[in-house]
C-alpha cells in the first residue's frame, strides 16, 4: 500500500511539472512587452481617445497584465489591463497623438487605469468590454518634487471661475463677430509663488455675436460645433489689479464621435459654491460673459474617465462559455510549449505615478 501511494504522489508531481508553461486556469499568457500585446494596448487606447468627450487625450504609458482566451467557434479574446496618461491636447482637438505632449509630474499629473477586453477574429480586432478611472498624483508627492509646481484644485473654486470669467470676457473682447461660450472648465491649478491661478477651458462658437449678446444664457452652440481651447493664467495682485494672461486655440469644424450626440459635449460650468445655499429653486447669475449656475457645486479636480463609457461597454465576458482554454495541438498552445514569456507589468514609457 505503501508503494501505491508513493507512485501515485510520483505520478502526480510528474505531471505537473511536464504541463506545458504559458497556460494558466483556461488562458494563455502574453508577455506584457510582447509585441502583440503592444498592438492590442494601441487599439484599446485609439478606442479610449475617440470616445472622450472631456479632459485631455490619453496616451499609454504601461501595459499591466495580458491574458488570451480562446473562443468558441473562432478567434481569441485579449484580456488587457492598462495605465495611461494626459496629455496636453484637450479630447476634441484634432492634433493627432503623436503630436501631444504628455503631462509631466511638475504640472499635476494625472494617470488612467483601464480593463479591456478586445476580440481578435479573422485579423479584426472588436472591443467588446472597457472600463476606465483616472487618479491624479498626491499633492505631497508633487510638492516633493517642486515646492512651487501648480497643484491641481476644484473646479468651482472661487479664483478658478473668476479666472475663467475674466480670460473669456477678454477673449470676446477682441472679438468683432461670433460670441464664445463656456462649455467645460478642463483643468485648474494654484500656483503659490507668485500667487496665481491656471486654468484650462473648452469654447463653443454660439448663434450670437458679441455686440448683440445681453443674456449668454440665451445663446446657442452652432449646430456644426467649432470649438477652442484656452489657457490662462491670472496673478493675484494684493490691490486688486489682477493681471491676466490667456491665448486659445480655435479647431476647425469637425465631425463628433460616433457616440457623441449632436449638441456635443454637455455644458459643464464650474462655479463657486455660496457662503449660505439659496432659498428656493437654483438662480442664474451673469458673471462677465459667463452664465454660471447656483446651487451646482462642482468638486472635481479632474475629468475622470470612468464617465467616458457610460453605460460600460460589455458585449460578453471574457471567461464566459464562448471561452475555451486551448489544448495541445490547438493555436495558441504550440508557442506555449516554449519558454515562459516575461513577467508583467511591463515597461513604463515616461514615468509612473
Amino acid at each position: 500500500m505503501k508503494s501505491f501511494v508513493l507512485l501515485l504522489c510520483f505520478a502526480q508531481l510528474w505531471g505537473c511539472q511536464s504541463a506545458p508553461q504559458g497556460i494558466r486556469l483556461g488562458f494563455r499568457e502574453l508577455g506584457c512587452d510582447d509585441p502583440e500585446a503592444e498592438q492590442v494596448a494601441s487599439i484599446a487606447v485609439d478606442y479610449l481617445n475617440k470616445r472622450l468627450l472631456h479632459g485631455f487625450s490619453q496616451v499609454l504609458n504601461q501595459i499591466d497584465k495580458v491574458k488570451v482566451w480562446a473562443r468558441r467557434p473562432f478567434g481569441e479574446v485579449y484580456e488587457i489591463e492598462i495605465d495611461t496618461l494626459e496629455t496636453t491636447c484637450h479630447a476634441l482637438d484634432p492634433t493627432p497623438l503623436a503630436n501631444c505632449s504628455v503631462r509631466q509630474p511638475s504640472e499635476h499629473a494625472v494617470e488612467g487605469d483601464c480593463d479591456f477586453h478586445i476580440l481578435k477574429q479573422d485579423g479584426t480586432f472588436t472591443v467588446l468590454h472597457a472600463q476606465c478611472h483616472s487618479t491624479p498624483d498626491s499633492a505631497e508627492d508633487v510638492r516633493k518634487l517642486c515646492p512651487q509646481c501648480p497643484i491641481l484644485v476644484r473646479f468651482n473654486d472661487t479664483n478658478v471661475v473668476h479666472t475663467v470669467n475674466t480670460a473669456l470676457a477678454a477673449f470676446n473682447a477682441k472679438s468683432n463677430g461670433t460670441y464664445f461660450k463656456l462649455v467645460e472648465i478642463s483643468r485648474a491649478q494654484s500656483v503659490p509663488i507668485p500667487v496665481s491661478t491656471l486654468v484650462e477651458f473648452l469654447i463653443a462658437a454660439t448663434d450670437c455675436t458679441v455686440q448683440e449678446v445681453t443674456d449668454p444664457a440665451k445663446c446657442n452652440l452652432l449646430a456644426e460645433k467649432q470649438y477652442g481651447f484656452c489657457k490662462a493664467s491670472l496673478i493675484h495682485n494684493l490691490g486688486g489689479d489682477d493681471q491676466v494672461s490667456m491665448a486659445c486655440k480655435l479647431f476647425q469644424t469637425q465631425p463628433q464621435p460616433a457616440n457623441a450626440n449632436t449638441a456635443g459635449p454637455t455644458p459643464t460650468v464650474a462655479q463657486a459654491a455660496p457662503e449660505a445655499p439659496p432659498a428656493g429653486p437654483p438662480a442664474s447669475m451673469v458673471v462677465g460673459p459667463v452664465t454660471v449656475p447656483l446651487g451646482l457645486p462642482d468638486h472635481r479636480t479632474h475629468h475622470d474617465l470612468r464617465h467616458t463609457f457610460s453605460p460600460v461597454v460589455s458585449v460578453e465576458s471574457a471567461s464566459g462559455e464562448a471561452l475555451n482554454s486551448p489544448k495541445p495541438g490547438q493555436p495558441g498552445a504550440a508557442d506555449a510549449a516554449g519558454p515562459a514569456p516575461p513577467m508583467c507589468p511591463g515597461r513604463v514609457r515616461y514615468f509612473k505615478i
